[in-house]
C-alpha cells in the first residue's frame, strides 16, 4: 500500500511563477472537495464575500443592485461563478475567470449563461477598458506574490472611474493560529512577518502558497496600482452563523475580524500602462 505524502507546512520565499503553479494545481486538485463541503453555504447564484456571509445584496459593495443592469463584470477567481450567476440576475454582463480547470468545470456543472475564462489574473486577456466593474471574493490576491501587478491588470482593463471590489483573509488573522476554537485566540506569530504560508511535497515543491500582507500593505497595493481606496469592510460575525471554516468560526468571528474587503475606484487616466 502506497501511503500519500502528507505536504509540510512552512514559511518561505516564494515568487509568481512558483505561486501560480501552486495555486493552479491545488485548486484542481482540492475543487470537488471544496464545492461538495461549502457549496451549500456559498449557494449557485448567491454572492457572498467570506465565510461570515456578508452577501452582495445586503451589503452593495459593488453599488445599488438596481444600477447593474447592463454593466460589463469581471469577476475574479470565480471558482464556480456563484457570484457571476448572482450578477447576471441582476441584468450585468459578467465573465467568470479562474485558473483552476476544474473549478469551472464546476461552473459548467452548475450551469447558466455566464461566459468562463481560464486565465491568470496577473494577464488578464481583455482589451484595455473592458469593464466597469471588477470584483473578487477571496480570488487570487490573496495568492499572488505581486498583488500589485494583478491590480494593474485590473486596473488596464476597467473603465475610468470603474469600482474594483475585492475580499481576503483580514491580515490580523496570521497572527493567530489557524483553529477554529480557544486555540486559535492567542498569538502565536508576528502580524509583522511577510514571509508567504508554503505547503510543500517531499521533493520541496510548492503545493499551496498563501501569501500574508499587513492592513497597510494592502492600502498601498491598492493605491500603488492607481486606485482610491474608498472604504475598507470588516464584516462582523452574524448570529446566524454558525458553521465553521477552516479557522473561522462563531467564537473567534465575535472576537477578531476574518475579513478584509476593500472597495476601490480606478482613477480617470488613460487605461495602459502601469
Amino acid at each position: 500500500m502506497i501511503q500519500e505524502y502528507e505536504p509540510e507546512a512552512t514559511r518561505r520565499a516564494t515568487g509568481d511563477t512558483e505561486s501560480s503553479r501552486a495555486s493552479r494545481g491545488w485548486w484542481d486538485r482540492n475543487a470537488d472537495e471544496y464545492q461538495t463541503e461549502h457549496g451549500a453555504f456559498l449557494g449557485d447564484d448567491r454572492f457572498v464575500w467570506g465565510p461570515e456571509g456578508l452577501d452582495e445584496a445586503d451589503a452593495a459593495l459593488l453599488g445599488p443592485a438596481s444600477g447593474l443592469a447592463g454593466l460589463d463584470v469581471l469577476e475574479i477567481g470565480a471558482g464556480a461563478a456563484q457570484c457571476s450567476r448572482w450578477l447576471a440576475a441582476q441584468g450585468a454582463r459578467p465573465v467568470a475567470l479562474d485558473l483552476s480547470h476544474r473549478q469551472l468545470q464546476h461552473a459548467l456543472r452548475i450551469g447558466g449563461d455566464v461566459p468562463l475564462v481560464e486565465a491568470d489574473a496577473g494577464a488578464l486577456p481583455f482589451a484595455d477598458g473592458s469593464f466597469d466593474l471588477a470584483c473578487s471574493a477571496y480570488g487570487a490576491v490573496p495568492f499572488v506574490a505581486d498583488p500589485v501587478r494583478v491590480m494593474r491588470e485590473v486596473r488596464r482593463v476597467l473603465r475610468p472611474g470603474g469600482r474594483w471590489v475585492f475580499s481576503v483573509t483580514h491580515p490580523i488573522r496570521w497572527a493567530f493560529p489557524d483553529e477554529p476554537g480557544p486555540e486559535g485566540l492567542s498569538v502565536a506569530a508576528s502580524y509583522f512577518d511577510r514571509t508567504p504560508y508554503v505547503e510543500q511535497d517531499e521533493h520541496g515543491r510548492a503545493v499551496y502558497v498563501e501569501h500574508h500582507r499587513t492592513l497597510g500593505d494592502r492600502v498601498r497595493d491598492v493605491v500603488a496600482a492607481g486606485f482610491r481606496l474608498i472604504d475598507l469592510v470588516e464584516p462582523e460575525w452574524p448570529d446566524w452563523n454558525t458553521q465553521e471554516w477552516g479557522g473561522w468560526s462563531p467564537l473567534r468571528g465575535h472576537l477578531i475580524p476574518g475579513t478584509a474587503i476593500f472597495v476601490c475606484e480606478r482613477d480617470e487616466g488613460p487605461s495602459g500602462g502601469s
